[in-house]
């Protein structure tokens, strides 16, 4: 029997003496331990080594956190003990002074696509409630900022331009849709009994209704906002701005007047492009989350990609003809009928049954995939043009009932980024909102190198030309560059105390990230892709960002996978651990880590049944 103790951390000064009262262990038989009491102190970091199968996770992982573990779940109501994993009681007489336990091992259980750097590390969470304050939004027509106008600020921009166009005559009008119920005259009596008789112009089903007609340069500021505060009141937020006279159009079609020749200058106190006439809805944090169905991709569900088929399993050999096979579905006996089609519509469009697939013209290629754009159904066209393959997989999913058919189709099954979203896993209105400055975007990732919406008209000049990056184009960057950009990133004044805390939480996680060597990884990275060693130092860094005191953590080897020269940084955020009032007991087998333990716990002497006793528990000097 081993019998060893020691003393209270004095490191952690802020813990009082009954928080500071050592980890009692009594009578530990777990696997082949033998009958181990020990005394380990809390608010310090005590380093585990031995050799392989000494018994070293048995008392620290079976025993230690196991325990910990079991009692923290035992505080919970029995109905949310059901919903818990519950680990079994170990074998030992009496454990004493244990806290709640945090294991960071080296397994990575998530199996699902949506979990990735960002969500384990919560930063996905910041950056959503921070595009929802504090990003800036672009109309996917003209690129343009679109902004809720105010009577204030619409009086500036007028004064503004007017002054700029030599103080044109303004007209100040509002759009009015006349309803299908309703004929113009009708609305046009309706606007006359509150006033309105002159009518700018008309387009379609819309009136421009005149306000005020004036000059910026001899109009009082007073008329002219409480113009712009009755428009945008009777145009339900709208308010358009002519250059030049009005004149009453005829309501005959050959007088009306186009929009377009008139300067227009177009304001709206909604999140609404008035060039565009785009409405968008109002920023949230869960339209930044591909996890919630409200930013989610409607196409891929959030995932970024979609399961269909890929062509390249259909013509596996490009180097083969049409003739000799090179569509592989239509070679078997089942579905030979469909090379017969093939090569009877080939002949009549001319398309060469002797030559490579890549060969052909990509119009061929086309051809064959897609088939003949005059095919209308299997009913009507079936018999007189080519339907192509991607119609014959459409068939085969009619048939997907039939176990043999769910077969065939596996086989030329694959999964390929959303054609919707491009793989960003949001709706398109979510990519549009962008944070950051156009020096802050070019300082981390070049204007080519930036992600477009599908949705967006944007040109590539435009797309450089803007502001800032969005949310997709932040998730893509490495965590270093990431890190770079936040380090400097210009946000709109005022900021309120809220967001400035935001920016400050995600500053610090990127850090820990960068301060562990994870540097390369990208936030939109799967966490189903990370090795054990990077998963148990995202964990880590994640611990260390929930600010937990008073908890115990055991960590199962965070050296392997780490470069000597990262190995400091490691140890840097284990320290801030403990600093924070945190026990940490590592199985490590490092020395740059075991000389800078607080305490140095070595099992043995050998592995299985020579193993399972205390060696030695001190100091590692």
């Amino acid at each position: 029997m081993n019998d060893l103790s020691a003393g209270p951390s004095a490191a952690v000064a802020s813990l009082n003496d009954e928080a500071r009262d050592p980890i009692r262990i009594r009578g530990a038989r777990q696997n082949n331990l033998k009958n181990i009491d020990i005394d380990i102190p809390t608010g310090e970091l005590v380093v585990v080594t031995g050799p392989s199968g000494s018994g070293k996770s048995s008392l620290v992982f079976d025993t230690l956190y196991a325990e910990g573990q079991r009692r923290y779940v035992e505080t919970f109501s029995p109905y949310a003990r059901q919903f818990l994993d519950r680990m079994d009681k170990p074998q030992v007489e009496a454990i004493e002074g244990i806290p709640p336990a945090i294991a960071i091992d080296q397994t990575n259980p998530v199996r699902t696509s949506r979990s990735t750097v960002g969500t384990m590390t919560e930063i996905n969470d910041h950056l959503k409630l921070l595009f929802a304050r504090a990003g800036e939004l672009f109309c996917r027509g003209c690129a343009r900022p679109v902004r809720r106008d105010t009577p204030e600020t619409i009086y500036a921009e007028m004064t503004q331009r007017a002054a700029a166009a030599a103080d044109p005559r303004l007209i100040i009008a509002f759009p009015v849709d006349v309803p299908k119920n309703f004929t113009e005259a009708e609305v046009r009596q309706l606007l006359e009994r509150q006033g309105y008789a002159r009518i700018h112009q008309r387009e379609g089903s819309r009136l421009e209704v005149v306000q005020d007609r004036l000059r910026m340069g001899s109009a009082q500021k007073a008329r002219v906002v409480e113009a712009i505060e009755a428009a945008l009141r009777v145009g339900n937020g709208r308010v358009n701005v002519f250059l030049g006279e009005e004149s009453e159009p005829s309501p005959a079609p050959e007088a009306k007047r186009s929009k377009a020749s008139h300067k227009t200058w177009r304001f709206s106190t909604d999140l609404h492009c008035p060039d565009c006439d785009i409405h968008y809805s109002d920023p949230a944090p869960s339209r930044f989350s591909f996890n919630s169905p409200l930013g989610a991709c409607e196409t891929c569900r959030g995932f970024g990609r979609v399961i269909g088929v890929d062509y390249g399993l259909v013509i596996p050999d490009e180097s083969k003809t049409l003739a000799a096979g090179a569509v592989k579905p239509f070679q078997s006996k089942s579905y030979d009928e469909c090379q017969d089609d093939l090569e009877k519509f080939a002949k009549r469009r001319g398309v060469a049954l002797d030559m490579a697939w890549r060969e052909l013209t990509p119009a061929q290629q086309r051809w064959v995939i897609g088939g003949d754009e005059g095919w209308v159904s299997w009913r009507k066209s079936g018999k007189t043009h080519w339907y192509g393959v991607q119609r014959f997989f459409d068939w085969l999913e009619t048939k997907a009932y039939k176990m043999h058919i769910r077969v065939l189709l596996s086989r030329y099954r694959a999964y390929t980024p959303c054609a919707t979203c491009g793989g960003a896993r949001l709706k398109t209105e979510s990519l549009l909102w962008r944070i950051g400055s156009k020096a802050d975007a070019d300082a981390v990732l070049a204007p080519e190198r930036r992600s477009r919406p599908k949705a967006a008209q944007w040109t590539q000049e435009e797309l450089a030309a803007l502001p800032g990056l969005s949310i997709h184009d932040v998730m893509l960057l490495p965590v270093e560059k990431t890190q770079a950009f936040f380090a400097q990133v210009a946000l709109p004044a005022p900021l309120d105390e809220a967001t400035g805390l935001l920016v400050g939480e995600i500053r610090s996680r990127l850090s820990y990230l960068g301060e562990v060597g994870l540097g390369y990884l990208t936030l939109d990275r799967q966490s189903r892709t990370l090795s054990g060693g990077e998963v148990q130092r995202i964990n880590l860094t994640t611990a260390l960002g929930t600010s937990l005191v008073n908890t115990l953590f055991v960590l199962d080897e965070p050296s392997i996978g780490l470069h000597p020269r990262d190995m400091g940084r490691v140890i840097e955020v284990m320290k801030r651990l403990r600093d924070a009032g945190n026990s940490l007991v590592v199985v490590e087998h490092d020395p740059q880590i075991m000389l800078q333990a607080d305490k140095l716990l070595d099992m043995g002497p050998g592995p299985g049944e020579r193993g399972g006793e205390v060696v030695f528990f001190g100091p590692p000097e």
